[in-house]
Order: structure tokens, then C-alpha cells, then sequence
């Protein structure tokens, strides 16, 4: 059996992997906190960033509605719409701007 202080050392060690891991894809154009990333992309023909194991890529984008691709399944994203589920993800555009935009991506 195993002793409370080596469960909790166990625990404790299970907890940072799993952080680590969510962590894991997060880049200059990604800010990720535990569960949740805010990822920045450029207005640019096959800009793309990985965040919590997808790739997500920029296709076009007008004032207010973004088409993008992620994790293989095109989606269009509109500005202040409730987030959108895709691989496993909740995706919502925070911001467009003529050079970039915005996403909030959690699990």
C-alpha cells in the first residue's frame, strides 16, 4: 500500500503532467493559461498556430465573421457568437483587425 505522503508526492506530480501537457503547442502567438489559450493570427494566407494539440489556420476574414481551420474542419466564427465546438474545442473570435485576430480556445 501506499503511504500518504508518497500519494500525495504521486498526485502532485500527475497534476504538473497534465498542465505541462495542456501547455504543450503554446507558442509567441499563443498565451495559455490551464485550460483556455488566447491565440493571436496574422490576416495572411496560410497563417497557422498549434495550440492544445491543433493546428489552427487562418483561411479569410471580413469585418466581423472569420472562416478558419482548425483541427481539419472548417468553421466561420463571428464576433461576440457563443463558442464554437470543434475537435474536442470551444473557439470564440474575440477580435479582427486588418492585420490579425483574436481567438479564445479551451477545453
Amino acid at each position: 500500500m501506499i503511504s500518504k505522503p508518497r500519494r500525495r508526492i504521486a498526485t502532485a506530480l500527475a497534476t504538473a503532467a497534465l498542465g505541462l501537457t495542456l501547455l504543450t503547442g503554446c507558442g509567441d502567438d499563443v498565451d495559455c493559461g490551464l485550460d483556455q489559450c488566447t491565440v493571436t493570427i496574422q490576416r495572411e494566407t496560410n497563417a497557422s498556430v498549434q495550440v492544445l494539440g491543433v493546428e489552427a489556420k487562418f483561411v479569410s476574414a471580413d469585418e466581423n465573421t472569420v472562416t478558419m481551420d482548425i483541427a481539419g474542419e472548417q468553421i466561420q466564427l463571428t464576433k461576440g457568437q457563443q463558442a464554437v465546438d470543434v475537435g474536442g474545442l470551444q473557439v470564440t473570435l474575440s477580435s479582427v483587425t486588418s492585420d490579425a485576430i483574436q481567438l479564445e480556445i479551451g477545453r
